[in-house]
């Protein structure tokens, strides 16, 4: 096994021959189809609960006051039956990597529907990538015991897990087979996984809305710019603040996570003092614009105009939410974030707004989870392939900027962003962010300077 971690799963056409390839071509179809029938399945329901308890919040503001009590009882429920699950997202890489060789618990799907919806039914900002992601890692691995599936396939359908829940929760196939690849190492993307992981997210996202009949949003740029240096300057500018934008939220997530995590070392008590935090800041700021998904403010960034800050109102509010231990996921969420940012520079540099704000949609989650190709592709399907040129250069630039700091700690640092930046085999988000501070630490003693002896 080599650092590149292949897997094994399935067979090369030089090595085994055209039957063989044939027949792992075929097995792949059908364990990668059978997955995303399961996750597709798990999104729709989800996505169908989604939309009832988005409604009763909105119908019954008073629901937000039970959110000090929503959040106690979710991380209760996490702390009496969880286990492994309160991992999340991080728990699913950890297995795929091999660092971890104990099975996901099939609890992890039920657990984090019952948090996600309660935390939108009640208002925290939060998302739903994370749901479906988890929904779909921990029912592939329950298949995969089922039909006692071999250690490195094993890895594979846990891939599929995650695509067939990323696919067919946003609506995004092709996305979702390169979010599934790329999330796992920065910089390195694993295409022997590449065709199950198409089967699992084309499958989920078909069961989704042709059978369960559920429908995602898509959004249409209504003016794109004709291709100039001024254009592209404007764009690059923007998406070096879309990438650290993406840095700051990831960031300052992990920083309220561990500041809640110092001041109340009880769990329960912890997520039920962010619903009182969260309920202030509404309060605070007497709007409820900034509470659930955010998909008002990117309608509105995309077709209206929205406040110059509501993009810091949303970041707050997310961070803070996910910081208590709220359940849902980041992703939507970022992608109001970047809209809104997005329509705000448009004044600035300007340039078309719902044009940019649809740049920072994809730009600001790109710099959050590093996976410049998915969010690229995830672009061309939510917004049409005028923009395709644009929507390229965003990815790559908040990439580019957006450091080796994202929302996932247990992703791995396959490649490094920078040359002079070197980390060692294995290296996770978490891990690097020890090795930059011991290099902080070290740099910062000032070296041993020679004494004057007795003889001088």
């Amino acid at each position: 096994m080599n650092r590149f971690n292949k897997f094994p799963g399935i067979p090369a056409l030089g090595r085994s021959g055209f039957a063989s390839s044939l027949g792992g071509l075929l097995k792949w179809i059908v364990l990668g189809g059978a997955v995303g029938i399961l996750a597709g399945s798990a999104s729709a329901l989800f996505l169908n609960s989604l939309a009832y308890v988005t409604g009763l919040r909105l119908d019954h503001p008073w629901l937000l006051f039970l959110l000090p009590l929503g959040g106690a009882l979710i991380s209760w429920l996490y702390l009496k039956y969880g286990k492994t699950s309160g991992r999340g997202n991080n728990l699913i890489l950890e297995q795929i990597h091999g660092t971890d060789p104990a099975p996901i618990p099939l609890r992890m799907a039920p657990l984090v529907l019952f948090g996600t919806l309660t935390s939108h039914l009640l208002g925290a900002s939060v998302g739903r990538e994370g749901t479906a992601v988890q929904m779909g890692g921990s029912l592939a691995d329950a298949f995969g015991r089922l039909i006692r599936i071999a250690p490195a396939d094993r890895q594979i359908l846990l891939i599929c897990g995650i695509s067939g829940g990323f696919g067919s929760i946003f609506g995004t196939p092709l996305a979702g087979t390169l979010f599934g690849l790329e999330v796992l190492a920065i910089g390195l993307v694993r295409y022997e996984a590449l065709i199950p992981a198409f089967v699992a997210s084309f499958a989920g996202n078909l069961v989704t809305s042709s059978f369960w009949g559920v429908t995602h949003a898509h959004y249409a740029i209504d003016s794109v710019p004709a291709l100039s240096a001024a254009i592209v300057w404007k764009v690059v500018l923007a998406s070096i603040l879309f990438g650290l934008m993406g840095m700051a939220f990831s960031e300052t997530t992990h920083a309220f996570k561990r500041l809640y995590a110092r001041l109340f070392k009880n769990p329960v008590f912890r997520s039920a003092v962010g619903g009182v935090v969260v309920i202030a800041l509404v309060y605070l700021l007497g709007t409820r614009e900034y509470l659930g998904l955010g998909l008002p403010l990117i309608e509105a960034s995309l077709t209206g105009d929205v406040s110059p800050f509501a993009f810091v109102g949303k970041f707050l509010f997310t961070t803070l939410s996910l910081g208590a231990g709220f359940q849902g996921g980041e992703v939507t969420p970022l992608f109001a974030i970047g809209a809104t940012l997005g329509h705000s520079l448009a004044a600035v540099l300007q340039v078309h707004a719902p044009f940019l704000a649809a740049l920072g949609f994809i730009a600001v989650f790109c710099g959050a989870t590093h996976t410049p190709i998915a969010c690229f592709l995830m672009g061309i399907e939510l917004f049409g392939a005028d923009a395709a040129v644009y929507l390229f250069i965003a990815c790559l630039i908040s990439y580019g900027f957006s450091g080796h700091s994202g929302i996932y700690p247990s992703q791995r640092i396959g490649v490094s962003k920078y040359r002079g930046r070197v980390f060692p085999e294995g290296t996770t988000l978490e891990s690097a962010k020890t090795i930059r501070q011991k290099d902080r630490r070290e740099a910062a003693v000032p070296l041993d300077l020679p004494t004057k002896s007795d003889d001088d």
